[in-house]
């Protein structure tokens, strides 16, 4: 494995294998390409270290997966005519939306644990908090203490991001992807744990009714007793995946 600079160091990336890499793989929020390796052992790839992850710098502005995905495309000119992508979380929402504008370039998908669609509407803030963020904006009440109130209402990743990537975050868990997912040209294997609480199962089935209606080739696997890390569960699994894709 070598770690490679892409896009003048713009964004970097873990070379595995040897040969024009024909596999993309995309890691999940808070992680960087070397959560992969495992799952590309023996193949020709590439895992990236998305832009804020990893070796990468963060972006400029805070962009959805449409923006990382632009981000990313350029890479494609250094890998073979079409390649398969493998895409976990976060990365999945990114690899979907590259294999949606660049479908000539994408051969076949490996999905796991994305959080495709939103099957419930999002709970709206309380009133309290929507008051304290309206004082907030006219300098009633102090950013640190705003701060900490977010801190305290926010998810995990959520008090880890910082800067533009807090920013990202926020926009992607708002972004849900039906227009991407019909808009595929290529098969995409829906590969999920049974008990993931991130990404539940149910998103998998909607995903896949979804391809399915859409006239885009899909099967949907469900490992039981597996959750959100499947890949890093049973990387020979996701590894058998790719290279049959």
């Amino acid at each position: 494995m070598v770690l490679k600079a892409f896009l003048d160091g713009r964004v970097f990336g873990h070379r595995v294998g040897s040969g024009t890499p024909t596999v993309l793989a995309l890691h999940g929020w808070g992680r960087s390409g070397a959560d992969l390796v495992d799952v590309l052992e023996g193949t020709s790839a590439v895992a990236l270290d998305l832009p804020g992850f990893g070796a990468s710098p963060p972006p400029d502005e805070a962009l959805g997966a449409t923006g990382y995905a632009s981000v990313v495309a350029p890479i494609l000119e250094e890998m073979a005519d079409r390649v398969v992508v493998f895409g976990h979380s976060f990365g999945g929402r990114v690899a979907v939306a590259l294999a949606a504008a660049y479908p000539q370039r994408i051969a076949a998908m490996v999905l796991c644990g994305v959080p495709l669609l939103r099957l419930r509407a999002p709970s709206q803030p309380s009133f309290r908090y929507r008051l304290v963020r309206w004082a907030n904006r006219r300098g009633f009440v102090s950013d640190d203490r705003m701060e900490r109130i977010r801190r305290r209402r926010g998810s995990a990743d959520y008090r880890a991001a910082q800067g533009v990537m807090r920013d990202v975050l926020v926009r992607v868990v708002n972004e849900t992807y039906e227009e991407e997912l019909q808009a595929l040209a290529c098969p995409v294997h829906l590969l999920w744990g049974a008990d993931d609480t991130e990404a539940p199962v149910a998103v998998a089935y909607a995903a896949r009714d979804l391809l399915a209606s859409a006239g885009v080739q899909v099967t949907l696997e469900v490992v039981p007793g597996s959750g959100h890390d499947l890949h890093r569960e049973h990387p020979e699994l996701v590894r058998s995946r790719l290279v049959s894709a």
